[in-house]
């Protein structure tokens, strides 16, 4: 039989290598979940995709769920469901923080900590937001678009009306254009969670003839919409998309999509599990404190996970390094 202290000491040579006596920290009974407004979103298959690898590396149980097209009221209902099952975390990309604060908020008291992913609900009790500087994105953006009109021209923009990160694109393209008098956003279209509307309104404005010199999309599908028709069309526009999705980088490659700013979906999956699952670790005194103006809070207000502009002059060197990394643009 060996001794006790003899049995602790070769645990702690063990504990040195790479497995031994170590207990994970982390068991597969920890469940989270990242609620989003559409699982079929081709960007959200990339946040899932980061969410699964941390899930793996930690040890944990992880999923993405949410109506399988775009719908804030299935949202909510999801959000309510998993609450209910009291788990270890939830992560939500929030549609419209209108419908869902109050249900965060009560998730918090109930003592489940939420965090926001990708799309905020700023006046909710969340902990701290992980993603894209939404506002600088839309800058971005807006400074390629000035740059190709030459300082001048009508502009039609495409978004989610009422999503947060789509509002706050919109709003970093105008602080940009203002300093572009010449340059105006002639109408702002309400996709309402449908790219295909942006086919049906590129259709239009150009059969009717009007004067429209660029499409700005706040998201990744409708700017491969507007490339369709002007392509049937043998026209030629001004276009900036969000995104690196592989129709979107197959439309740089041909000419038809000027740009899109990229973000980093899987890092913002990857990320946001990680930092949700050290606060099962190292649990705060409390989830209902007023961490944003608390100087020695533990906490993070917003965690940026950066964003790229992707051009014809780069968009090989990003698709390679897409494959590099095992993701496949």
């Amino acid at each position: 039989m060996v001794k006790k202290p003899i049995l602790l000491f070769f645990c702690w040579l063990a504990a040195l290598a790479p497995s031994g006596c170590r207990v994970d920290p982390h068991t597969v009974a920890e469940k989270y979940y990242l609620v989003v407004s559409n699982m079929k979103s081709p960007f959200f298959e990339q946040v899932s995709a980061g969410l699964n690898q941390a899930a793996s590396e930690l040890k944990v149980h992880a999923a993405l769920l949410g109506p399988e097209t775009y719908d804030p009221q299935g949202q909510k209902q999801d959000f309510r469901r998993i609450a209910a099952t009291r788990p270890a975390g939830i992560l939500v990309s929030v549609a419209d923080p209108r419908l869902l604060t109050e249900d965060i908020d009560a998730a918090i008291a109930a003592g489940i900590p939420v965090i926001t992913v990708d799309s905020d609900a700023p006046s909710s009790k969340r902990l701290f937001f992980v993603g894209t500087n939404n506002y600088e994105a839309g800058q971005m953006g807006a400074r390629e678009a000035a740059r190709h009109l030459n300082g001048k021209g009508n502009v039609v923009a495409f978004l989610t009306a009422g999503q947060p990160n789509l509002e706050e694109r919109l709003s970093g393209y105008r602080s940009v254009f203002e300093a572009h008098p010449q340059i105006k956003i002639t109408e702002v279209v309400d996709l309402k969670g449908d790219p295909l509307v942006a086919f049906d309104k590129a259709k239009e404005l150009l059969e009717k003839g009007r004067p429209v010199d660029a499409f700005i999309s706040m998201e990744g599908q409708s700017a491969k919409e507007v490339a369709e028709v002007l392509v049937r069309n043998k026209a030629s526009k001004v276009v900036i998309s969000m995104d690196a999705l592989a129709p979107t980088l197959d439309g740089i490659e041909k000419g038809v999509i000027t740009a899109t700013v990229a973000q980093k979906p899987f890092t913002i999956g990857y990320t946001g599990l990680r930092l949700m699952a050290d606060l099962r670790l190292y649990k705060l005194p409390s989830l209902t404190l007023d961490f944003a103006r608390d100087p020695n809070s533990r906490l993070p207000r917003f965690v940026d996970t950066g964003a790229a502009l992707v051009d014809k002059s780069n968009v090989a060197a990003y698709r390679e390094a897409g494959k590099r990394a095992g993701g496949g643009n």
